[in-house]
């Protein structure tokens, strides 16, 4: 007896169908959203990235119904959609979950302990990187950085910052998102579900009371360098000398300046090496050919 190559779930590389439309009472709300995004550009196609996370807000994730839509609105190519939205790795391209947890492992945040949080996650929640709980709560991914170096090692909520976090903390927070418990990130405006977030990042304002106040600024460790740019005093440092615990400079001591004899600022300043180093000695070098 035989099979059939469809039986056997081999692909013959026939073309897949085209994607199904949304029904009309959603394609109608759509376009009246998409027509105000469009609105907003001289140039329609330059639409295209917020109607991909408004696509994404109605189902949460970027669906093939979504790219078709965005490009009947934009009056593009489905290819050309499809390229924008494979490329961008905000968009995803399968069901997520209400939260999306990342996990910064590049390398401050990695070295700071990020791969420890990502491998403890992984093993807490029973999920792959990209993977989704059973539950429909939360998706783990690493990221390569949350562009918060300062506050390593970070975890990102649906784009809202957990700064300095522990394999500890980070698995008591996925705990209390699929238990439903109150989430407050370090700084930035308390958390919604991942579609919320899209439809924001698509345009629209976040209509949440007080939600925008919440949002607030960079938190002080990133704003250390603007303050000294502007002559502030630079907060005091904390400094682990050897024959002790940690010390606390003075708030009122500042840092002797340098002579310039001291600033090792030049190619031909002096440094140590093993050659001006008694107790090791480099010897003689070597003559070329030897």
């Amino acid at each position: 007896m035989t099979t059939s190559s469809s039986e056997r779930g081999v692909s013959l590389g026939m073309p897949e169908l085209p994607a199904p439309a949304y029904p009309d009472d959603v394609r109608a709300r759509l376009e009246a959203d998409a027509r105000e995004i469009v609105s907003r550009y001289p140039d329609s196609r330059s639409a295209l990235l917020p109607l991909l996370h408004l696509v994404q807000s109605e189902e949460g994730h970027v669906t093939r119904t979504g790219m078709r839509f965005c490009a009947d609105v934009l009056g593009l190519t489905t290819a050309e959609v499809t390229a924008v939205a494979t490329f961008y790795t905000m968009y995803r391209r399968r069901p997520s979950g209400d939260y999306q947890v990342g996990v910064c492992t590049n390398t401050l945040c990695a070295v700071m302990g990020g791969d420890a949080i990502f491998e403890e996650l992984q093993e807490h929640l029973g999920v792959g990187n990209g993977e989704t709980t059973g539950d429909g709560k939360v998706t783990l991914e690493h990221i390569e950085c949350n562009a918060a170096c300062d506050y390593a090692p970070v975890v990102m909520v649906n784009w809202e910052f957990f700064d300095n976090q522990t394999p500890d903390s980070a698995r008591r927070l996925v705990d209390d998102l699929r238990a439903g418990r109150p989430v407050a990130p370090t700084r930035g405006a308390r958390l919604c579900t991942f579609k919320e977030t899209a439809r924001i990042l698509a345009g629209f304002p976040d209509e949440r009371p007080g939600a925008v106040e919440e949002s607030g600024s960079a938190g002080p460790a990133s704003l250390v360098g603007l303050r000294l740019a502007k002559g502030e005093t630079a907060a005091a440092r904390v400094v682990h000398p050897r024959d002790g615990g940690p010390h606390e400079e003075p708030r009122d001591r500042k840092a002797p300046e340098p002579s310039p004899a001291e600033q090792p600022v030049s190619h031909d300043a002096s440094r140590e090496t093993s050659a001006s180093d008694p107790s090791h000695p480099a010897g003689p070098a070597a003559e070329e050919g030897e």
